[in-house]
């Protein structure tokens, strides 16, 4: 495949999502005011809760078998690595570069989670389908990479929702605190003539509840902290993955609702016509956020230039040893396309669902649309410029 035409079909994807987040930026200013603050907030909760778990199940229970999980059990460790990878890097970022404290989880989190669903969902059967395709017949290409990506898709969920949740909630939590802390500190200037006996009441109060805290025992801290898992567990993303995967591999729950003899496929028809849903509402919900970011966020040139670097160069290189190492002890299947999508995997953009976090936690949202902004703008050349390499190195 030629360069250009390489360049095409990579670029496109992404051209796209920019156009889209250019209309939802439009659609955030005060001029035409519809995608006010409240209106993404809520449109976000939606794209949570109904469209992400649909194009989620949609996708498993169509391409995927019990037969392909057994086979590609790479791919998750692949996946964890990526996350590993991105989230050592994005913590050495942190630590050199000592941003804001509600930016540290939003910087991590966009060094270790790429696009694993969205992106890839819309490139790799495009590039199936370009004349002149190294991975051969365009019909097996492309149902092949339909389900390798809906398998990414579905692991990369668990990733996604329970470790970049996490960090995002964290962040949240953190800087809620202490900006809580910040104002319990400020002088109230009605208060100024309280007699000292009051400010005495007040501080023992104050000494009380810290002794109180402190006799908190182990397992108490214990179960919070399962507790906080096991609700991360069940966000509905990654309950409509492990569905998906349910369905998809058990062959009479699948007959069930896929085929056109299914008796309930209208379950699957309904949950697909709501997937079709996700990209275009993240990304419109992306440029309206974007609005906010390019007048209010303060993001440093070095913190975008690093995160750029770490999704760029630095982590699809530690890919390439780690799959060829992978590859020489046989722990990956024959196929090219196969490894070729490992080999995207260290290579995507952040994944649009951690603008969907910030927006629900209310942390650093116009701080995530610029380095959105950046990080997809850079992923035009560079997904194109690793893919011609990947094809080289593969064929």
């Amino acid at each position: 495949m030629e360069f250009w035409t390489l360049f095409e079909v990579a670029s496109m994807p992404i051209l796209q999502m920019l156009l889209i987040s250019v209309l939802g930026a439009l659609m955030a200013t005060n001029y035409f005011n519809i995608l006010h603050s409240d209106t993404r907030k809520s449109l976000n909760k939606i794209v949570f809760v109904v469209f992400t778990p649909s194009i989620t199940f949609a996708s498993l229970t169509r391409t995927v078998t019990l037969d392909d999980i057994i086979s590609w059990w790479f791919m998750p460790i692949n996946i964890g690595i990526t996350f590993l990878i991105g989230g050592i890097l994005g913590w050495l970022v942190v630590k050199i570069l000592k941003p804001e404290l509600h930016l540290e989880g939003l910087i991590i989190a966009t060094c270790s989670t790429g696009n694993l669903g969205n992106l890839p969902l819309i490139v790799i059967p495009a590039i199936c389908k370009e004349d002149g395709s190294p991975f051969g017949d365009q019909k097996i290409c492309d149902s092949l990479g339909l389900s390798y990506v809906s398998f990414s898709m579905a692991v990369g969920g668990f990733y996604i929702w329970t470790y970049t949740y996490h960090l995002i909630r964290s962040s949240s939590v953190k800087f809620k605190a202490i900006k809580a802390e910040n104002a319990l500190k400020k002088p109230n200037m009605d208060l100024l003539d309280a007699n000292e006996k009051s400010h005495l009441l007040q501080h023992d109060d104050t000494e009380n509840q810290m002794i109180k805290v402190c006799e908190v025992s182990s397992w108490s801290k214990i179960a919070r902290t399962l507790n906080k898992i096991v609700e991360e567990l069940l966000a509905p993303p990654t309950i409509a993955a492990i569905l998906g995967l349910i369905f998809g591999s058990i062959t009479w729950l699948k007959n069930l609702i896929i085929g056109n003899n299914a008796p309930l496929r209208v379950i699957q028809d309904t949950v697909k016509l709501l997937g079709d849903g996700t990209i275009p509402c993240i990304t419109l919900i992306l440029g309206g956020n974007l609005t906010q970011g390019l007048r209010k966020a303060k993001v440093k040139p070095m913190i975008i230039i690093a995160v750029v670097c770490v999704r760029y160069i630095f982590s699809p290189l530690v890919g390439i040893l780690l799959l060829k190492s992978a590859s020489k002890f046989g722990f990956l299947a024959s196929d090219p396309l196969y490894k070729f999508v490992l080999m995207i995997q260290y290579t995507l953009p952040p994944a649009m669902n951690i603008g969907t976090m910030t927006q629900i936690f209310d942390v650093a949202q116009e701080e995530c649309s610029v380095l959105f902004l950046w990080t997809y703008l850079a992923a035009v050349f560079a997904l194109t410029i690793w893919s011609t390499i990947f094809m080289w190195l593969l064929f």
